[in-house]
């Protein structure tokens, strides 16, 4: 795993350079807007090119060199980031810059995370595959702890553009580190009648494929549902904690560094343990322990319930991943790997996507004026969740965190699953 850990450590310190900048923005846009559709509106058009496009990037990983797709994806981020910087430098920056910024970054990381995951099964046997899929949890979530820390104490001292900055100075090091790595590619299957494989059939390659596969498709219909309870509930996340106290940035950066917290030692766990055998065991407890910690956070009012509710949380997330992921990389050929991953891909996201769609309105107009004093929610839940701003984000968080508890029991339920 050497080389794989060294395109890692590239790729992990653009990742905390990445955070830091999302971080910043976030508060950014709650200051200017306070509204949770404002915020889930960019988490949106991030992921729509991602619905549009991946199964055209599925083609293109199988296809094209993965080295030099993820090193496009690096430069088109640096280059998004460069933009906005100059735009806020020059006091002309507005939302749907950072909108129009979003989608285009979407479009290139999803070429880059399709080639990334498809990588690392040509650079290490089948033994690695969980242990590989854990480094990238920690990545993330080891970002998640020094990212958010940083950009809390920064964004008063240095602003937006101090952090868009060091983001850059992170992606020359992700950059630097991808070109020194050799990434084996795999042959192109050559296709013996070219006629019969048009544009349309390459496109619905992945779907086929999964769908012929029982125990993959029940598989993507647990993972999907489980996004689209989740993804309400990231929509809510920042705004939620903001709102409740009034408008703290240190304190959503603690909170968010004890997600990565939880994250890094659940990935480090997964790492030298290499994961549960039965991999669909680990992927549907880690679905049940990330529900049943997140209905605890949405009951929490202070840094006292919040801090241990969001690292058990997060510590769930790279035991179920790295299972999801190995199970994939197990059972899908390499060479098909980038149709199919783009297949799932698209699933996924699109549940995702109508997930952040609906959790900004509902928040707005329906959740938060119902839980205000007087409203006709807060006499039912007022006494647990209280009342005023942020009590309807947390009613309406804690209402899909139950959902993510419930779409692992069902998994228990579906034998296809469970058995397959």
């Amino acid at each position: 795993m050497q080389k794989f850990i060294q395109l890692w450590l590239g790729q992990t310190a653009s990742r905390i350079g990445s955070a830091m900048s999302a971080f910043a923005l976030t508060i950014w846009i709650w200051e200017s807007t306070s509204q949770v559709t404002a915020l889930a509106l960019l988490m949106f058009f991030t992921q729509l090119p991602r619905i549009l496009l991946a199964p055209v990037a599925g083609i293109l990983v199988d296809r094209w060199n993965r080295k030099f797709l993820m090193a496009i994806g690096d430069a088109v981020s640096a280059l998004l980031t460069l933009t906005i910087l100059l735009l806020y430098i020059s006091q002309n920056l507005q939302i749907w810059h950072i909108y129009v910024a979003a989608a285009i970054n979407g479009i290139f990381d999803q070429l880059q995370q399709l080639a990334y995951s498809a990588a690392i099964a040509t650079m290490m046997p089948e033994k690695h595959y969980s242990r590989a899929s854990s480094l990238s949890f920690l990545a993330s979530y080891g970002a998640s702890i020094i990212a958010p820390t940083l950009a809390g104490i920064l964004y008063s001292a240095i602003g937006l553009s101090g952090i868009f900055t060091i983001d850059l100075a992170t992606f020359t090091i992700a950059i630097a580190t991808l070109v020194s790595v050799k990434i084996p590619q795999p042959a192109i299957v050559s296709n013996p009648q070219p006629t019969r494989f048009h544009l349309l059939q390459e496109l619905s390659f992945g779907f086929r494929y999964i769908v012929e596969r029982p125990s993959l498709l029940a598989l993507l219909v647990s993972v999907s549902l489980f996004w689209f309870a989740h993804d309400i509930g990231a929509a809510l996340y920042s705004p939620m904690i903001l709102a409740r106290t009034g408008n703290n940035a240190r304190i959503l950066g603690t909170i968010l560094s004890a997600a990565g917290a939880g994250g890094v030692l659940g990935a480090s766990i997964v790492s030298i343990w290499g994961g549960p055998k039965r991999r669909i065991r680990g992927f549907l407890l880690g679905m049940a322990g990330a529900g049943l910690s997140k209905i605890v956070f949405a009951f929490g009012q202070a840094l006292s319930i919040w801090v241990p509710a969001q690292f058990c949380s997060s510590f769930n997330f790279p035991i179920l991943g790295s299972s999801n992921e190995a199970i994939w990389l197990a059972k899908v050929a390499p060479e098909v790997q980038g149709r199919v991953f783009a297949t799932r891909a698209v699933i996924v996201q699109l549940a995702s996507a109508i997930g952040l769609l609906i959790a900004g309105p509902l928040a707005d107009r329906v959740f938060e004026p119902a839980m205000q004093p007087g409203g006709f929610l807060a006499a039912i839940f007022g006494g647990i969740l209280g009342t005023g701003a942020g009590a309807g984000m947390a009613l309406l968080y804690a209402i899909s965190a139950l959902g993510l508890f419930l779409v692992a029991v069902g998994g228990y339920a579906c034998r296809l699953l469970r058995d397959g």
